[in-house]
């Protein structure tokens, strides 16, 4: 060892974060440093991950509600058939019109739904954040100064109490006798 260190050395020692044997400070709980480093690496940011074309409903949340066909609303019972050409072009007309204005609509209405749902869901998930948790631990805190008070009242005047009346009402004997 020189003693002397270069500016790199003294630079990166000035400004990586400091990772105790444990785990990082920020993270103390977290005993696997080596786990934590590969992870921060492979997660991938919300904001610019990929989506998916192909597969737009990955949790199936409307597998029940739009899966809608020709088939399940327009049904010809056996010897109630129309033309083959009409039924062709019902079965045509019907899937381009429900293709091309759902594509209309999403276009048209889609991008200011989402701008109005993105906001609805930051000010649900900044209300939630900000004010719901901390008001519940705040409650939680309170209620629990108040429990220990009133335990305290509770075993302090009435245990007594109800023990006393406990203690002279045991010796009382109710009996029935049945005349005839």
């Amino acid at each position: 060892i020189t003693g002397a260190l270069t500016r790199t050395e003294i630079y990166e020692f000035l400004h990586s974060p400091f990772i105790r044997k444990q785990g990082n400070i920020y993270k103390p709980n977290n005993k696997d440093m080596d786990n934590e480093s590969l992870n921060e690496k492979t997660l991938e940011d919300v904001h610019t991950k990929e989506i998916d074309l192909v597969n737009r409903d990955p949790k199936r949340i409307n597998d029940d509600v739009v899966k809608v066909d020709f088939e399940d609303v327009i049904a010809e019972p056996a010897g109630t058939y129309s033309f083959d050409g009409v039924w062709k072009a019902s079965f045509t007309t019907f899937t381009v019109t429900k293709y091309w204005c759902y594509r209309l609509l999403t276009a048209l209405v889609g991008i200011p739904l989402a701008l109005i749902w993105g906001i609805f869901f930051a000010i649900l998930s900044f209300l939630h954040i900000w004010a719901v948790v901390p008001c519940v631990k705040s409650y939680l805190i309170e209620i629990h100064c108040v429990s220990r008070v009133y335990s305290i009242f509770v075993h302090t005047f009435c245990d007594p109490l109800f023990e006393a009346m406990g203690k002279c009402l045991s010796n009382v004997r109710v009996t029935t006798i049945k005349e005839v």
